[in-house]
C-alpha cells in the first residue's frame, strides 16, 4: 500500500493567501497533479481522506480552501457528522460566502492554484486533472473552460446549477474545453433537474468535448461525502471507479 504524506500549504493569490491541503505519495518522486475542489462545507477531515485516497492511487492532490477571503479553515464550523437538521444553520452562514465567490474571482484563483501545482516539486510537468464536488463541480467545469491548455481531465460529482438560464451559466464554457470530462449526477438532486442535465450534455456534445454523463440512481446531492446524511456508499464507490479511470486515461 502506498504511503501518503499530507501537509498544509499556503498558496499566494492576487487577493491574498489560500490555505490548502496537499497529499502525495511519500516516495520522493513527482506524480501527476490533481486539483480537488471542495464542496460548500469546506476543507475538513472528510475531504482530506478523499485526497489521501487519490494520492494512494499515485497522484499529487491539492485541495484549496476556496473561501480563503473569509478566513482560514474552518471558515464555517461544522459538526463531525452533518445531518439534515444541521444544514439550515450551516447554509445560513455559508450561503453569502458562496455568493461572494463570483466566477471571475474563482477563475483568478484557479490560475493561482494551477501555477502553484506547476511549480510544485511533488507534481510532474504537464496538464493536470480536476475533480469537484457539489459547488466544486461548477468550479471544475469553469476551470476546464478557462484553462484548456492546462487541464486534461475534469470530473464533477453531484454538482448543482451546472446549466442554468443565466448569462454566466457554467455550461457556456463548453466550447473552450479540450479535456475529457465526466459527470456523475445524483437523480435525487433538486439542484440539477433533468432539463439542466440535458442542456449540459447538449452543450458538451455540440462543442465536441469528449465526455460521459451518468445519473446515479437513488443518490442524493452530496452522495460522496461520508460525513453527511447524503452519503451513499455504493454511489461513492462508483464515483471512485469513474474518477480513477478518467485520470489514468489522461494523466
Amino acid at each position: 500500500m502506498t504511503t501518503v504524506r499530507g501537509t498544509s500549504v499556503d498558496i499566494p493569490t492576487p487577493d491574498g493567501t489560500a490555505d490548502a491541503y496537499l497529499a502525495h505519495p511519500d516516495d520522493n518522486t513527482p506524480h501527476p497533479a490533481v486539483l480537488f475542489y471542495m464542496d460548500a462545507f469546506g476543507l475538513r477531515p472528510q475531504l482530506k481522506k478523499m485526497a489521501d485516497r487519490l494520492a494512494e492511487a499515485g497522484y499529487t492532490v491539492l485541495v484549496p480552501n476556496v473561501f480563503y477571503r473569509h478566513g482560514r479553515t474552518p471558515v464555517v464550523e461544522t459538526t463531525d457528522f452533518i445531518d439534515v437538521a444541521a444544514r439550515p444553520d450551516i447554509f445560513q452562514k455559508i450561503g453569502p460566502i458562496m455568493q461572494s465567490l463570483t466566477p471571475e474571482l474563482a477563475m483568478r484563483d484557479a490560475d493561482a492554484y494551477l501555477r502553484w501545482l506547476a511549480d510544485c516539486p511533488q507534481a510532474t510537468d504537464g496538464p493536470v486533472g480536476i475533480t469537484g464536488y457539489c459547488m466544486g463541480a461548477r468550479l471544475c467545469l469553469r476551470t476546464a473552460g478557462a484553462y484548456p491548455e492546462r487541464v486534461a481531465a475534469a470530473a464533477g460529482f453531484h454538482g448543482g446549477q451546472l446549466a442554468t438560464d443565466a448569462s454566466d451559466s457554467p455550461h457556456l464554457v463548453a466550447d473552450r474545453i479540450t479535456a475529457e470530462v465526466y459527470f456523475g449526477h445524483a437523480d435525487q438532486d433538486p439542484s440539477l433537474p433533468p432539463e439542466q442535465i440535458e442542456r449540459l450534455d447538449k452543450a458538451l456534445t455540440e462543442a465536441g468535448v469528449r465526455h460521459q454523463t451518468e445519473v446515479y440512481a437513488g443518490a442524493h446531492h452530496g452522495y460522496t461525502q461520508a460525513d453527511t446524511a447524503s452519503y451513499n456508499a455504493e454511489a461513492a464507490e462508483r464515483h471512485w471507479t469513474a474518477l480513477l479511470s478518467l485520470l489514468s486515461r489522461n494523466l
